[in-house]
């Protein structure tokens, strides 16, 4: 299992998409708890992203929400980390 780390970008994002849409709330957390355990479901659609976030990956928070991370290692910790950068929107993301 990865440890998840939270950049203060997506906390941001993340509180402003849940006070404007509550109901993904749930979607958002149990799309977080997949990642953490298995990045590459197929529930996810997790992908490598090109051009100006090339280095990056995404996955799917339903039909049109976006999940922006990098994997990242870690030093002094046993396993790797997911470092969560944005999310939203396809158009707000990409």
């Amino acid at each position: 299992m990865r440890t998840l780390i939270w950049s203060k970008t997506f906390v941001r994002a993340s509180r402003r998409t849940i006070k404007k849409h509550p109901s993904l709330k749930q979607d958002i957390e149990e799309t977080l708890r997949l990642l953490r355990k298995y990045p590459f479901a197929p529930q996810l659609e997790t992908h490598k992203l090109k051009g100006k976030l090339s280095g990056s990956w995404a996955c799917s928070v339903g039909y049109d929400w976006r999940i922006v991370f990098d994997f990242v290692k870690a030093e002094k910790q046993q396993e790797d980390g997911i470092f969560l950068l944005e999310i939203g929107t396809h158009d707000e993301v990409y």
